[in-house]
């Protein structure tokens, strides 16, 4: 006669054994459940060897474990296509209500030239309403308008530029201080090039901090 079943890790040791797989899946994470099931091969394998078969009660609760693992396999597939979904529905929206400011910040500027301009025009500081004044104010400083940005010099523009780290060195190298420090200082911020450190390590180099191995991604079918 077999013998009977003991809890095999901490969850288990309740009054009442849980009842449904969902229960089960509800209640317990994937590596618990793994790891439950687990156990119940090793024990099946002892009660095999010792008896002759496994008992029942163990072959029960592995019928039940592996259920409950279906369930939750099942359950982290649907939440993972719902939060793709969500996350892809909320870049798409990002951008439209990106484009939405933009459209609405150009019809402010818009409507504010109209009005500048009708102050002007009528040699009026202000205009008011019941509830608005709209005034003509003298801003602090000048300010710069572009009317052909295609036209502007080279040496009246800021440029930003992404670089590589051999060419970077390479310019450095080549200018005389007096203009490798101040364009060094222009620097805001870097970045390590995945291309590079996977080519040099490719051609049987070492880069210090920095490894090369093939990872895994999930995928859903």
């Amino acid at each position: 006669m077999a013998t009977k079943a003991t809890p095999l890790i901490a969850f288990q040791a309740t009054a009442v054994a849980p009842s449904s797989p969902t229960a089960i899946a509800t209640d317990h994470s994937l590596l618990e459940l793994d790891s439950e099931l687990d156990a119940l091969l090793d024990q099946i394998q002892d009660e095999i060897e010792e008896l002759g078969e496994a008992g029942a009660e163990a072959m029960e609760r592995l019928q039940l474990f592996c259920e409950a693992m279906d369930v939750k396999v099942d359950r982290i597939g649907r939440f993972l296509r719902v939060m793709e979904t969500r996350a892809e529905y909320c870049k798409r929206e990002s951008a439209r209500y990106a484009a939405r400011a933009r459209r609405a910040q150009s019809k402010i500027e818009r409507t504010e030239s109209m009005v500048l301009y009708y102050l002007a025009s009528h040699d009026l500081k202000k205009i008011e309403s019941h509830e608005f004044t709209l005034k003509r104010n003298k801003n602090s400083q000048d300010s710069v308008v572009i009317t052909q940005p295609d036209s502007i010099p080279a040496n009246f523009r800021r440029f930003e530029a992404k670089i590589d780290g051999p060419l970077w060195l390479n310019v450095i190298d080549a200018l005389p201080k007096t203009l490798a420090d101040p364009l060094a200082a222009c620097v805001k911020s870097t970045e390590p090039s995945n291309s590079a450190i996977k080519q040099h390590i490719a051609n049987g180099g070492v880069v210090e901090g920095a490894s090369v191995k093939r990872g895994y991604h999930l995928r859903i079918e």
